[in-house]
């Protein structure tokens, strides 16, 4: 007879429980590991890991059969045994170490500028521009980068700026090389390049957008429908 006593004191919780080392795989695949560990013959523990093998690569079947995916499977059966599975591996057996070696931290370019609103791409233009020898081909340079230098203060700063800040700012950026305080050189108007920027600006919301609006093909396609049924219209009526 059916004791409900003795079932609820074989319930297993999961705070009794072994740790999930790899939860992915589940609870039981931990239990058949497990049971293989206990095997004494090391022929069956190696039948017993192969089948736990193919049970694990039957959870990604696209990836089952691919040379580095075997690998990894056999690198999570000895990590899911805690490292004390003994069976003849076809790959090198991880240790506990490597696993939890860690790369060392990538070298990330720290860069401070003094002028932020510029950018590091203008630094690097002026580092280009120094580099070449002087010209017509420098000089036109030079004055691209100081346009380019104003558009982004007034990008950042609304209000008007005069060409000596951007010239200061260039010669200090520059190291000196770059001197346009002395010369009769002049940049665009402020306010030529701020409707170049409204303008990219409107054509990057709304542009693309606009093609692919519902409402706003519906309400073409309506337009259109009404064009027609009123052209119909006309051409139907006697004189």
């Amino acid at each position: 007879m059916y004791n409900t006593q003795e079932a609820i004191n074989f319930l297993e919780y999961n705070a009794e429980r072994p740790h999930l080392i790899i939860p992915e795989y589940g609870r039981h695949l931990q239990k058949l590991i497990q049971q293989a560990m206990d095997l004494q013959d090391r022929d069956e523990r190696n039948k017993a890991a192969r089948y736990i093998i193919s049970v694990m690569g039957s959870l990604n079947p696209h990836l089952r059969d691919v040379p580095d995916f075997q690998h990894k499977l056999w690198d999570q059966i000895f990590i899911m045994s805690d490292f004390k599975l003994d069976v003849d591996s076809p790959y090198p057996t991880p240790s506990p170490e490597t696993i939890a070696l860690k790369p060392s931290p990538l070298g990330y370019p720290q860069n401070f500028p003094k002028y932020r609103f510029y950018g590091n791409n203008i630094k690097y233009m002026i580092d280009v521009a120094n580099s070449w020898e002087d010209g017509e081909l420098k000089n036109a340079l030079i004055i691209v980068i100081a346009n380019h230098m104003k558009k982004s203060f007034l990008s950042w700063n609304k209000d008007t700026v005069k060409d000596d800040v951007i010239f200061e700012h260039l010669k200090e950026l520059s190291g000196g090389r770059i001197n346009l305080q002395a010369t009769d050189e002049e940049l665009s108007n402020a306010t030529d390049l701020m409707k170049v920027n409204k303008k990219l600006s409107n054509k990057s919301q709304f542009g693309s957008n606009n093609n692919n609006n519902p409402k706003l093909k519906m309400q073409r396609s309506n337009a259109n429908n009404g064009r027609n049924n009123n052209q119909n219209n006309n051409n139907n009526r006697k004189p």
